[in-house]
């Protein structure tokens, strides 16, 4: 069943989950970082530019690295 241009419905459920995950990963670790509290006064600022610059690479990181800077 090829829905438009030629491309079939597991190349389009593969682009669906591509632009997912680079649209939604990043777009969560924004979220969580602007509701969450950080014990430095620049940390919640320099996450969110790693984030905005670096997109995935950047949530990744932030999701392994920074949300042990927050405070409880």
């Amino acid at each position: 069943m090829y829905v438009f241009i030629g491309i079939g419905l597991p190349e389009l459920l593969l682009l669906l989950f591509a632009l997912g995950v680079f649209l939604l990963l990043p777009l969560m670790a924004l979220v969580d970082v602007l509701r969450s509290d950080f014990r430095g006064a620049n940390d919640k600022l320099i996450w969110v530019i790693v984030i905005l610059f670096l997109n995935i690479i950047g949530a990744v990181l932030y999701f392994f690295i920074g949300r042990n800077q927050r405070t409880k």
